[in-house]
């Protein structure tokens, strides 16, 4: 979502790197979610 909200406003790539984006991301969240599924959880760091 946010890379295509990226696109529909033409940010520049200093604009896309000056945006402030709180951690935990979407996409990182949905990774983190399929890595628990081949990858013992108690092995994953808390930032996996």
């Amino acid at each position: 979502a946010a890379g295509v909200y990226i696109l529909e406003a033409g940010m520049t790539t200093a604009q896309v790197a000056a945006a402030w984006s709180p951690y935990l991301t979407m996409a990182e969240g949905i990774r983190i979610a399929a890595k628990a599924f081949t990858t013992d959880v108690s092995e994953l760091s808390c930032c996996a």
